[in-house]
């Protein structure tokens, strides 16, 4: 059977709630660790799909897997394979299809909220969606939509939170988050929090209602999910 390959950049930076869905639904999947050195495939032959989640480095940093991994986008997109991408691995699907990682204009860094935006591209993907809604950050750079992309969700201070193309699906944010990992993220993260400011909160913040906060943000991830695996091979 075909598996779902999930690469994973950092060891706090797993799949999450991910994980959970695609068990529940019976999806096979491999954890590929970059972290730990697991070495990249060249070709996506039983493969239904590639995911790639969020890491503290830059898809602009000399590392020498990026490349690898841009390359396996590029032929998992020009074969329709769904790709699925969170924070940096939403970057590094930009990346792969010809766009931009910048700088943004400031650091978004916990619960904020994001914008659909509503277009005939856009709505399989929105459907039964808020117009608005909250979902966690944690990024001081952003990607640009790469070309033949429609951008899916936005931000006030952050204008590319998503895009589609295809059966592709790449966020800025985290929609993968989980209880733990939120606190996690706000041990380890701290040097990240400085200084505070509108968007960018201190770890008693991030934590304020976590579990109402975590079980509404994964109902919106089952909506986007549940579009993406539809592409599944």
């Amino acid at each position: 059977m075909q598996e779902i390959l999930i690469f994973r950049h950092a060891p706090h930076e797993g799949p999450g709630y991910l994980a959970d869905y695609l068990d529940r639904h019976h999806l096979p999947w491999r954890l590929v660790r970059i972290d730990a050195h697991d070495p990249i495939p060249s070709s996506i032959d039983g493969v239904s799909g590639l995911v790639f989640m969020g890491g503290p480095m830059s898809v602009n940093d000399p590392l020498p897997w990026i490349p690898p991994v841009t390359k396996l986008i590029q032929r998992a997109v020009a074969a329709n394979a769904p790709v699925l991408g969170h924070c940096l691995g939403g970057q590094l699907i930009s990346k792969a299809l010809g766009g931009a990682i910048t700088k943004n204009p400031v650091k978004e860094i916990g619960w904020l909220p994001v914008s659909c935006v509503d277009n005939p591209e856009t709505k399989p993907w929105l459907d039964e969606l808020p117009a608005t809604f909250e979902v966690f950050h944690w990024h001081g750079e952003t990607f640009s939509i790469p070309p033949g992309a429609t951008r899916l969700l936005a931000s006030n201070d952050c204008a590319n939170q998503a895009f589609i193309i295809g059966n592709t699906l790449a966020f800025q944010c985290h929609v993968e988050m989980t209880g733990e990992m939120v606190r996690e993220w706000a041990r380890l993260g701290a040097d990240d929090l400085a200084p505070l400011c509108a968007t960018v909160q201190n770890p008693q913040a991030m934590t304020a209602e976590l579990d109402r906060r975590v079980k509404r943000l994964q109902g919106i991830a089952d909506k986007f999910y549940d579009r993406w695996i539809q592409g599944l091979r």
